[in-house]
């Protein structure tokens, strides 16, 4: 049997679950069995696990719902392990170099002990200081291994269950597992902390704890602090007959947990009273006898509780309060808006003025704000939600925001708001639903009861929001990351079209939104187009008849001040073949509205749908543009042109190496290039099969019927399991080429 089982729960951290494996997996120390515990098979965290899995046999995976909880999740890796000693590590947490070796010397030099409990660090999801609060406390215990007597102060309640490692012997003969319900945490280490004999500690440091952006869940208001007074009574209840040396401390920490809770009401919106009247009972029935009560404010506290005098502890929360606020300088008074102190700061007054009236009216529940690009016109997965909500939800009014000189590309019968108007901020501030396929003005506050969909507007291939902060000449162009998140706490809900979107969001843009995993509304085109639809397009775009459109889309490169090809397009023609034109579409970054068509060469940067664009395209020649991902959909040829993919990769960063995974051939120079179309090996087998493998992975929930999707869950507001279900791959049917057989 291994030495070590590391048992790693995943749920709602796939986008780090790879660097906590590969932390155990780098070990020194390689006597061990890794088991991540992910939701169901096929879930995002599950397909990391099953790629670590596929290259280490010692990654065993298995599997739990989402609804056991994390106490479920652990108690199934519990029954899972075979080591002799277990260790638990969050799926965002990483183990420091060399833990295991030192967990192993540790062990050695004190023999079987019951539990070891050792220092872990703390350490910001963004920018400060680590910190190790476990040392302090182990650096009063006796160096080798000891009783519970010897250390009393010594409890699983002050300590995570990540930061200890237990004999699984121990665990199967007292039978401990997780208690059900929130704080399983305390309720684990409280009834190991009763049932253990021998202890020891390890003064280093072993677990590297993530703290999340979001913070921890436990501490948002909500009927869950509840189930802390059932882990406390659980603890309480099993540690009757404890000598008093041992259940004093025990009985301590317990209700220095409860007091701090109930000290925060703003926890508990509604049970305030009954919470700490619980807590009374508790503490009054299982008091140990010639417990002597702290002193000071805390003592005060626990007289207050044993007596339930739940007014004047209410009081005197009031007053420690007031005198904290006075120390740090901050009026009695409250302001007397809310609303108005986080009212943008507009140029004018007047719109300032306008916009906090505005905010003090009432939401409307049937108003709807759509936004693309910034502004930019009536364009991707806003639009797409846009026209469907039209039809399923006719009663909602929907709002189109525009700059002023888009406003003459907006459909007709399309109601629009041209930004920075007066209608502009009064849609801003009464809308019920906010869809944005960017973010909205830096000002526009999130009003409860409104819900904002972020659709995004691309697959990541390069790195994105927090992650591009360790790329100079990025995070120089993106400016300040914490406005970036003050926007990112504005989202509800953020449409994903893949696992892989989905585990790089929540890496990139850290917050506490949803994820909606039905697909980009913009592309159900793909897959709605029909024939004489591709041939309008065709004909609007000036494609002649029987050409092989070949659609050029390079990305935009953030080392370049200005827009170039990258490529000799009327050269690339002429070697390619005759029959071969080039639709050019630039980055929208560089969209000047003026067509630059010569010859052969047809540019529709300025057109408005770069889905119209994509169905009039027979092929997809681009470098590093999340376009592949969307043309994609419609299974035509894609070659990949990367004259300079290293220099990309290392100035903008990467999240996969795109050169051992393309959609299709990758050319490297214009020769190349040309020679793929020349010869066919763009549409040749090795390019479908390339291209099929693609599409498994990046077209996971692109079926058609995404805008629906989203149409029915936030604005109809259908429960999940009643939307409709992404349709598999081999059967979907994208919208038919203009000159090419799909194969």
């Amino acid at each position: 049997m291994p030495r070590f089982s590391i048992i790693v729960p995943s749920h709602g951290v796939a986008g780090r679950l790879s660097l906590a494996l590969d932390s155990v997996l780098a070990q020194s120390y390689g006597d061990f069995e890794l088991i991540p515990v992910c939701d169901a098979p096929g879930s995002p965290a599950a397909d990391v696990a099953t790629g670590h899995a596929g290259r280490d046999s010692r990654v065993a995976p298995v599997d739990s719902p989402p609804s056991a909880g994390l106490s479920g999740a652990r108690n199934t890796g519990l029954r899972a392990a075979t080591g002799v000693y277990v260790l638990f590590l969050d799926g965002d947490d990483t183990l420091a170099p060399g833990a295991l070796a030192a967990l192993d010397a540790r062990l050695t030099e004190t023999g079987d002990v019951d539990v070891l409990y050792f220092e872990h660090e703390r350490t910001p999801w963004w920018e400060g200081e680590s910190t190790n609060p476990a040392a302090p406390l182990l650096a009063k215990t006796p160096a080798g291994a000891l009783s519970p007597a010897q250390a009393p102060q010594l409890t699983g309640v002050q300590l995570p269950a990540w930061s200890a490692a237990y004999r699984r012997a121990f665990l199967t003969e007292h039978q401990l597992t997780f208690p059900e319900g929130r704080f399983t945490d305390l309720g684990w280490g409280g009834l190991v902390t009763v049932a253990a004999e021998r202890m020891a500690v390890l003064r280093s440091v072993v677990v590297r704890h993530l703290l999340r952006r979001q913070g921890s869940r436990l501490n948002l208001p909500g009927e869950h602090h509840h189930q802390l007074l059932d882990q406390v009574e659980l603890v309480l209840t099993a540690a009757q007959g404890l000598p008093p040396e041992r259940s004093h401390a025990l009985f301590e920490q317990l209700f220095a947990v409860v007091l701090k809770t109930a000290s925060r009401p703003e926890r508990l919106p509604s049970g305030h009273r009954a919470f700490f009247r619980r807590a009374g009972r508790l503490y009054r029935s299982h008091r140990p006898a010639d417990f002597p009560a702290p002193g000071g404010s805390l003592g005060v506290q626990h007289r207050l509780l044993a007596s339930g005098a739940y007014t004047a502890f209410k009081a005197l929360r009031g007053v420690n309060r007031s005198v904290v606020g006075a120390a740090m300088g901050v009026p009695p008074s409250r302001a007397k808006s809310r609303a108005w102190g986080r009212v943008p700061r507009p140029r004018m007054l007047r719109t300032r003025l306008l916009y906090a009236r505005a905010l003090r009216r009432r939401i409307d529940p049937n108003l709807a704000v759509y936004c693309a690009y910034w502004g930019r016109g009536y364009a991707c997965s806003p639009a797409a939600i846009h026209a469907r909500a039209r039809e399923l939800a006719p009663h909602i009014r929907s709002v189109f925001l525009v700059e002023p000189d888009a406003v003459d590309a907006v459909p007709k019968g399309v109601e629009h708001a041209v930004i920075g108007s007066r209608k502009y901020w009064e849609v801003l501030a009464r809308a019920k639903y906010l869809v944005n396929n960017a973010n909205f003005a830096e000002g526009v506050v999130k009003r409860p009861g409104s819900v904002h969909v972020q659709t995004q507007h691309g697959t990541p291939l390069k790195k994105m929001g927090v992650d591009q902060s360790t790329y100079p000449v990025v995070a120089a162009a993106t400016g300040s990351f914490a406005k970036l998140l003050g926007r990112v706490d504005r989202w509800d809900y953020n449409i994903s079209s893949n696992r892989h979107s989905t585990q790089m969001w929540e890496r990139a843009f850290p917050g506490s939104y949803e994820a909606l995993e039905y697909g980009y509304p913009r592309n159900d085109v793909y897959y709605t187009a029909t024939a004489d639809e591709v041939a309008r397009v065709r004909q609007e775009l000036g494609v002649p008849e029987g050409k092989t459109a070949v659609l050029y889309a390079p990305t935009h490169r953030d080392y370049q001040t200005g827009f170039d090809t990258g490529l000799d397009l009327e050269a690339f023609c002429a070697a390619a073949g005759d029959d071969v034109v080039v639709l050019l579409r630039a980055h929208y970054f560089y969209d000047q509205g003026r067509a630059k068509s010569s010859g052969r060469i047809i540019d529709v940067t300025g057109h408005r749908s770069s889905e119209d664009v994509c169905l009039a395209a027979d092929a997809l020649v681009t470098d590093y543009s999340s376009i592949m991902f969307d043309y994609a959909n419609l299974d035509r040829p894609i070659v990949v042109y990367a004259d300079d993919w290293e220099v990309y990769r290392e100035t903008r960063g990467v999240y996969f190496d795109l050169m051992e995974a393309p959609p299709g051939p990758v050319a490297r120079t214009p020769e190349e290039l040309a020679e793929v179309f020349r010869d066919g090996s763009y549409a040749g087998a090795e390019s479908s099969a390339l291209r099929a493998e693609f599409r498994s992975r990046f077209c996971e929930f692109d079926d058609g019927l995404a805008a629906e999707r989203v149409v029915r869950r936030v604005f109809l507001g259908e429960p999940p399991e009643t939307v409709p279900p992404v349709v598999p791959l081999a059967e979907r049917v994208p919208a038919p080429a203009a000159t090419l057989v799909r194969s």
